[in-house]
């Protein structure tokens, strides 16, 4: 029993530390970062690691990200500080304690399951909105959960693609390239020379090296990014683009099933 009490104590505050993270790790995708880039922000500012990235300068310069991490920091300090402690303790009382395997067991258990929890897309996303509430609820950010907007934990995705020379995109305008009938919406182009455009219209032209912001199926934005110039690449688009066609005529008939049912 004297063995399993610093055990539970550094279990515990592993919890502690992994809910603090989720709950940064939202607040700061609810000011507009990506889930990937938020948590590695949330992890980094949390163990004290702080990698210069272009996201940890936006987030210097956003004063709302600037508090959660500065929060972070704090928190992590003191979470990481007390688990060394409770570590040491529990190794000090396993070399003094009888029951040194249970504890071990009870120890290797408690890990995994935290770890099960801590990469559970499921959990992730029953957490979300409660957490997002709370920080609309109790707090001063105007933010909004962009993740259940965009609908982006049943398939969909927002991320960047870079447009190689030979890439099926290069040197066509989003009205040739048709990436709406895929289901793929272009956000914005970020050209090779730094400049943005948000929003872009159908004649706006790909040029190599730009950066595109997407949304649209992971899957396809995975397909997108290795697809090929020539006549290989315009097959691919119009199986794509008969594939989304077929997507959204399966869902119109399950709304049509629905309501009928329902009336």
């Amino acid at each position: 029993m004297i063995l399993l009490l610093p055990i539970l104590s550094l279990l515990v505050v592993l919890a502690l530390s992994l809910i603090i993270i989720r709950v940064a790790t939202m607040a700061l995708m609810l000011t507009g970062l990506s889930r990937e880039s938020a948590r590695f922000q949330a992890h980094s500012a949390f163990t004290g690691v702080g990698f210069t990235t272009k996201e940890a300068e936006s987030i210097v310069e956003h004063p709302v990200r600037r508090h959660i991490v500065m929060a972070l920091m704090l928190l992590g300090n003191v979470g990481i500080a007390t688990a060394i402690a409770t570590l040491m303790v529990t190794l000090m009382s396993a070399e003094r304690s009888e029951n040194w395997r249970l504890g071990l067991v009870v120890l290797s258990v408690g890990l995994l399951a935290l770890w099960l929890l801590a990469t559970s897309r499921w959990i992730e996303r029953q957490l979300n909105r409660p957490i997002a509430y709370a920080l609309r609820r109790f707090s001063h950010l105007d933010v909004r959960d962009y993740v259940s907007l965009l609908e982006l934990a049943n398939g969909f995705r927002v991320t960047e693609l870079e447009v190689e020379p030979y890439d099926w995109m290069a040197g066509k305008t989003l009205v040739q390239l048709g990436l709406a009938r895929e289901g793929v919406l272009v956000l914005g182009i970020r050209r090779r020379d730094g400049n943005y455009i948000g929003a872009p219209s159908g004649d706006s032209k790909i040029s190599d090296y730009d950066t595109l912001v997407i949304y649209g199926p992971s899957h396809r934005l995975e397909e997108l990014d290795c697809r090929c110039a020539g006549p290989a690449g315009d097959q691919a688009h119009q199986a794509a683009a008969q594939e989304y066609d077929d997507y959204l005529a399966k869902v119109q008939d399950e709304q049509t099933s629905a309501q009928n049912q329902g009336g």
